[in-house]
């Protein structure tokens, strides 16, 4: 057995973003994953839709026989590696079903809401996502909900967040606020990724950032060159150096999915609505999911890939148990604590 199946075997494996599924653990648990941050419901869903789709979720995990392990609790993660289930850390990439009520936030973690994205690409009530031009920041509203969120313990997701919001919610979180999937500008400088300042006010709150190996955060504009695993590795050692490795994780950006047509509508939205954070990339390799990730890496399946990159890329071995989840571990039990 090569040392890195031994440390992938070892790991506690939580991948901090995937952006959707259809009920499938088959890939995310043939790559030996523990937990995902799932977003569970469309990053345009009102209220009664996210209700509607948590509750979904919600029922799935809880039932024994789903293959699912519905994380509450830092503990439920080793759990579910330790019953060779796929644990489901419910989360959101918008924050727009909370509206202007802040009751919202206890209700939807009574039900198991566990990450909460401030915002998406654009502006809501809480403040300005990455595609606004403005770069206002958290509304007062979003500085409620930041502190509301630490107190009943909901972890903040800023990865698409626009810079000043970022530094805002960092700046009144009581708690460790995430990057859950982003890289830094200084590696590969794309519209989602990060700058130093905000890679380092996340991590001075005791968070970790989820570097991703999607291609919207990874691609250096070459329409013959899928990202690498090797960018993945850049960015990884880049935030390590710059703020410490426990303070780096790993968020795909994967789909927990049986066939990649189920998400043939988030293709389609990325390159028509979002075309200013992958539309170029999709226009080169077309609405192709597998394109957006590393020839080595199509599906969550080939997880362990990652882990041998890391350890080709130089990271110890304490350093990659704590890239390939323990970092995350530990930021969720300070987030989620009472």
């Amino acid at each position: 057995m090569s040392s890195t199946t031994g440390i992938h075997e070892r790991a506690t494996v939580v991948d901090g973003l995937v952006f959707f599924s259809d009920g499938s653990t088959r890939d995310m648990l043939a790559g030996g994953v523990s937990a995902i941050n799932l977003t569970v419901t469309d990053m345009r869903s009102d209220f009664e839709q996210a209700l509607k789709d948590v509750m979904t979720w919600r029922q799935r995990a809880l039932d024994p026989d789903s293959g699912w392990l519905l994380v509450e609790s830092a503990g439920d993660i080793a759990r579910a590696k330790q019953q060779g289930k796929l644990g489901l850390i419910m989360g959101w990439q918008n924050g727009r079903p909370l509206g202007d009520q802040l009751d919202r936030v206890a209700l939807f973690h009574t039900l198991g809401m566990r990450v909460i994205q401030l915002t998406y690409n654009e502006a809501n009530l809480l403040g300005d996502g990455c595609l606004e031009q403005r770069n206002a920041g958290l509304s007062a509203l979003g500085v409620e909900m930041v502190r509301e969120m630490n107190r009943v313990g909901i972890a903040i997701d800023l990865s698409h967040c626009a810079p000043q919001t970022c530094l805002d919610a960092a700046r009144h979180s009581s708690r460790p606020v995430l990057l859950t999937h982003a890289n830094a500008n200084a590696v590969i400088s794309r519209p989602r990724n990060k700058s130093d300042d905000v890679i380092k006010a996340v991590a001075a709150t005791g968070g970790v950032v989820g570097c991703s190996i999607h291609a919207y955060l990874n691609w250096r504009g070459d329409p013959r060159q899928q990202p690498l695993l090797e960018d993945l590795v850049a960015n990884v050692r880049y935030i390590g150096e710059l703020v410490g490795y426990e303070h780096v994780g790993i968020g795909t950006d994967f789909p927990a999915v049986d066939t990649y047509e189920a998400v043939r509508h988030v293709m389609v939205m990325s390159r028509t609505k979002y075309a200013a954070s992958g539309g170029d990339f999709s226009n080169a390799f077309g609405d192709v999911m597998e394109a957006r990730y590393p020839r080595e890496t199509p599906t969550p399946a080939q997880f362990p890939h990652l882990t041998r990159a890391l350890e080709q890329g130089g990271l110890s071995e304490t350093q990659i148990l704590g890239v390939l989840g323990g970092n995350f571990q530990r930021a969720f039990a300070q987030a989620w604590a009472a």
